[in-house]
């Protein structure tokens, strides 16, 4: 008995823009982790500054009028709906790194990416005598792997259906 994959490939291999948007997404992963971990910790007060505050006066800069309660609302549904995009997208970036085999790039992007430091700074946290061209194909290597595991994971199908 024979079984076949028809929808997708055993090995797969992100395209050059499945790539990019890896980078993307891991360059703003530091900014969704400060974001989540603020909105967990502050739910309640980030609401009350919506209600009271001007942001929620006018979301729409030509309304002339505008119910502040409501854009209120609206405006913590835009944060919930953020929260979780967020949540999805860093889970299967983490679940991607964990799948990297080579220590010495998991430990470039989890310092480069994960932790949020510059290049300079990951370039100083590695162990001394290494090349900046090292450190540099590391960290390429590191989004060209994880950019494959979230291909095979289904990340991108689901992030183009998001947005």
């Amino acid at each position: 008995m024979a079984i076949a994959w028809v929808q997708g490939e055993l090995f797969s291999n992100a395209s050059k823009a499945e790539i990019q948007q890896t980078e993307f997404y891991l360059s703003k992963f530091k900014s969704m982790q400060i974001f989540m971990s603020d909105f967990e910790n502050y739910q309640k007060e980030m609401a009350q500054v919506a209600i009271d505050g001007e942001a929620a006066r006018r979301i729409d800069q030509e309304d002339l009028h505008a119910d502040k309660t409501a854009n209120a609302v609206i405006m913590m549904e835009k944060q919930k709906w953020v929260y979780a995009q967020y949540k999805t997208i860093s889970t299967m970036l983490l679940r991607a790194h964990s799948q990297i085999l080579d220590e010495e790039v998991k430990q470039v992007i989890d310092i480069r990416f994960l932790q949020g430091y510059s290049r300079k700074e990951t370039m100083l946290f590695i162990k001394w005598g290494v090349a900046h061209s090292t450190v540099d194909r590391r960290i390429k290597e590191g989004i060209r792997t994880m950019a494959n595991v979230l291909k095979t994971m289904g990340f991108f199908e689901v992030i183009s259906k998001e947005f």
